[in-house]
């Protein structure tokens, strides 16, 4: 197994070739993980399977594989990926080509080509032929190639296209984005001929090491009756480079802001479903991504609240955040290839749960338990993304989802406040302010502590389906008093607890919490350290202010009478 890492690209490789019921081995397989002192680190990987029938297949699968590894690390980086790889693919196909038609030992010498080539986030495909490359990704396994053969039946076992066969050699090119965990296969016919692609699936979904993997295929492709040399090469990314804001900011700059979408529309391949909601900002739909067969949310800016700019300063946030920060607390985005993507939308995960929003609005009401378990997720979630520089800045049970099977996501980065990357205007940042401390009502941008306020409103809202401080209306310039006391609406809760969130919700920003973790720590820990509540009755203003206003009018109205009885009697 070879492990290499390239700018924080980290890969796995492993390879196995048998020559099997054959009498001698026509692939040939070459990976390389970037050369020390060129400026081109990029990783290819290729695997090269010579033509029966003609002479020379082996020599034309080693000298593509060989000539196409060193033409493209020999070519400036500035040329991209795709006319790197097409001038090497030619250089290998001309020399070929030449030697078979001018060398009587390797006449007609031609043979079927795959190469994977990994720069930053992408994976770049080079196809022409009947080797084959596979994505498995979530559990899923995406075929990347498409066969070149004559037809089917008797002709099927023919190449209609191959290295060698034209002067010109018309290949395949195609790329998709990269996703930590994804695990990539380059296999000959030999082995994809005998194994379906459900076999290929539960094997490479075993999740051992590339080499024990790629031997794990090769041994069943035998088992299964391959007549035919087989060879398996099996890359696993275990870490990308995040992702970098020109490059984003770029290639979002480009994409129109369109009219938004309607249910039963296709989108670049995504067949659009239910709208699941349809805000100020966004619309966001349930869709089927036609390509991968998978259930996914797409994203719609609403075009006619903030400035363009503003919007995609949003989508670049999300695509920032998602490319650096990795976390089962925080939504996700699924980066699409470039030529795919024809409008400014953003892609994520259908997530099996429901938002806090819509847990809060059903009953039972949380218990203790539920809820303090819910706050220090999401408080997790919170401190990952302060961690990495990043504040969120619209904490609030709409953007938080609950996991069917436990966990949490915190979901729409749109806004946050980013490190290196330039700040909305004022007057596009859009906020809720319920959830929105003192401070930010004066026009501070944000930071750690105005997130706490929002996770402890949050928490308070968990608790009681209330505000604090009442419900804020937009544009308003709100008076912070005293928040009310749990109590008021859930008597079964700890006085502990009032304490706690209390501190997280302080007015002086000051008094409030070190970090988001303190706040944790207090709610895990509470009940375990908390003295006992102190017994002192409060005032009967305090607890029913009406009651007391009757009780005092009543009163005075007694003394009132008495006071003229008195005066008349004497």
């Amino acid at each position: 197994m070879t492990i290499g890492s390239q700018r924080n690209l980290g890969v796995r490789v492993g390879f196995v070739s048998e020559t099997g019921k054959r009498s001698a081995n026509e692939d040939y397989v070459g990976t390389c993980l970037g050369r020390s002192g060129v400026s081109n680190r990029d990783i290819v990987a290729a695997v090269a399977d010579g033509v029966g029938g003609h002479k020379g297949g082996r020599e034309a699968a080693e000298l593509a594989v060989r000539c196409f590894i060193d033409a493209y690390y020999s070519l400036p980086e500035t040329l991209g990926v795709r006319r790197r790889a097409s001038r090497s693919l030619e250089a290998a196909n001309s020399w070929i080509y030449t030697q078979g038609r001018t060398d009587p030992r390797l006449s007609g010498m031609s043979c079927a080509f795959s190469s994977i080539i990994l720069s930053r986030r992408l994976c770049h495909v080079i196809h022409i032929g009947d080797t084959r490359a596979y994505r498995l990704s979530e559990g899923r396994l995406e075929r990347l190639t498409t066969d070149h053969i004559a037809g089917r039946g008797d002709l099927a076992h023919l190449l209609n296209r191959a290295i060698g066969f034209e002067d010109f050699a018309r290949f395949d090119y195609a790329t998709v984005g990269l996703r930590q965990h994804d695990r990539l296969l380059i296999c000959s016919d030999g082995v994809h001929g005998v194994l379906t692609d459900h076999r290929l699936q539960l094997l490479l979904s075993e999740r051992t090491s590339p080499e024990e993997s790629a031997r794990a295929l090769v041994d069943a492709a035998l088992d299964a009756g391959s007549t035919d040399n087989m060879t398996a090469l099996v890359l696993d990314v275990v870490d990308l480079p995040p992702a970098d804001r020109d490059e984003l900011t770029h290639s979002i700059a480009t994409l129109p802001i369109l009219d938004l979408p309607e249910t039963g529309d296709v989108v670049d391949d995504f067949a659009l479903g239910e709208v699941l909601s349809d805000g100020r900002y966004s619309r966001l739909f349930k869709a089927i991504d036609k390509r991968q067969g998978r259930d996914v949310v797409l994203k719609f800016p609403h075009p006619r609240v903030a400035s363009e700019g503003s919007y995609r300063l949003a989508f670049v946030r999300e695509a920032w955040v998602a490319a650096r920060v990795r976390s089962l607390w925080i939504g996700e985005i699924i980066e699409l290839p470039a030529e795919r993507q024809t409008r400014l939308y953003s892609v994520m995960p259908l997530y099996e749960g429901e938002t806090l929003e819509q847990r809060l609005n059903r009953s039972p009401q949380l218990s203790l338990a539920e809820g303090i378990g819910i706050a220090t997720k999401l408080a997790r979630a919170v401190a990952t993304l302060h961690r990495a520089g990043i504040i969120h800045r619209d904490i609030k049970p709409d953007n938080v989802i609950l996991l069917k099977a436990g966990g949490l996501r915190l979901v729409d980065l749109g806004v946050a406040r980013v490190p290196l990357l330039e700040d909305f205007p004022a007057e596009d940042i859009p906020g809720t302010p319920s959830y929105m401390a003192p401070e930010l009502f004066g026009g501070r941008p944000g930071d750690e502590f105005s997130d706490l306020y929002a996770l402890g409103v949050t928490v308070y809202r968990m608790f009681t389906a209330a505000y604090p401080y009442g419900e804020i209306e937009p544009f308003s310039r709100p008076r912070f008093g005293k928040p009310a006391y749990l109590s008021r609406y859930r008597p079964d809760l700890p006085a502990w607890l009032d304490a706690v969130i209390g501190k997280a919700l302080s007015v002086d920003r000051a008094q409030r919490y070190g970090d988001v973790i303190e706040f944790s720590h207090e709610l895990e820990n509470g009940a375990m350290w908390a003295k006992p509540a102190v017994t002192s009755r409060r005032s009967l203003y305090e607890r029913d202010p009406l009651v007391f206003w009757k009780s005092l009018s009543a009163g005075l109205i007694v003394l009132v009478i008495l006071l003229v009885a008195w005066i008349a009697k004497n």
